[in-house]
């Protein structure tokens, strides 16, 4: 029997990491995990206890009120995917706003956030046969994961597959606030004090700018193979 191994997928926003996730594991039988619905979560907890907006940020208030934030996944068959569930509601869609996007990386720039995240994260891996990705997968919560990949792509492409998913989805939306999320979400991701963003040095990276899925699938599926059977 090959043996389960953790896959740690972090890279930019919108670069496709959830995507690529869900489909490798799918096809290992893994568990899939999205660290960013996890922060995404909070961040609308936090939008709905007014404790953070466009202009001001409680840090002081969220952190107290961490005790009363309870994450769930549960598998939709219908979907094939597992939704978040926040205080056992499903927020699934509200997640993926661009009010909730604008505001996700200062929420999860907060130490005491990462802690609580990080802790549920590393309990959902220690069994092995995970996919997971997000920001800091590699370099902070599984440091010894037996592949890191990184995902990167120009702001450009990125924004407009941002910008595409949120009009089909029947958001009305600009292009212009996209990119500019897309860009400042890079510059707070990668320059926070806490677990910034950034490619752990054994991690194989991934530009997929003019990558299609398909591709990406079929070449990081070959990777897998390979760390399988060692």
């Amino acid at each position: 029997m090959n043996k389960k191994i953790i896959i740690a997928i972090d890279g930019f926003s919108s670069t496709g990491k959830s995507t690529i996730a869900k489909l490798v594991a799918k096809k290992y039988n893994y568990i899939y995990v999205d660290t960013g619905a996890m922060y995404r979560a909070v961040t609308l907890f936090a939008m709905n206890n007014n404790f953070v907006s466009k202009t001001h940020l409680d840090e002081k208030g969220l952190i107290l009120n961490l005790k009363h934030i309870s994450l769930t996944f549960k598998f939709n068959e219908d979907l094939g995917f597992a939704e978040m569930f926040l205080n056992a509601n499903n927020v699934e869609k509200e997640i993926r706003t661009l009010a909730v996007s604008q505001l996700v990386s200062k929420v999860a720039a907060i130490s005491e956030v990462r802690k609580k995240l990080v802790a549920e994260q590393q309990l959902m891996g220690k069994n092995s046969g995970i996919v997971m990705d997000g920001r800091d997968i590699g370099t902070v919560v599984f440091p010894d994961a037996e592949l890191k990949l990184f995902m990167t792509a120009s702001a450009d492409k990125r924004a407009n597959r941002r910008y595409k998913e949120l009009i089909d989805r029947g958001d009305k939306v600009d292009f212009k606030d996209i990119l500019f999320n897309v860009e400042e979400r890079d510059r707070i991701d990668s320059t926070r004090k806490d677990s910034p963003l950034m490619k752990a040095k054994d991690a194989i990276e991934f530009d997929n700018s003019d990558m299609g899925i398909n591709e990406q699938f079929d070449r990081i599926c070959s990777i897998v193979d390979r760390r399988i059977e060692d």
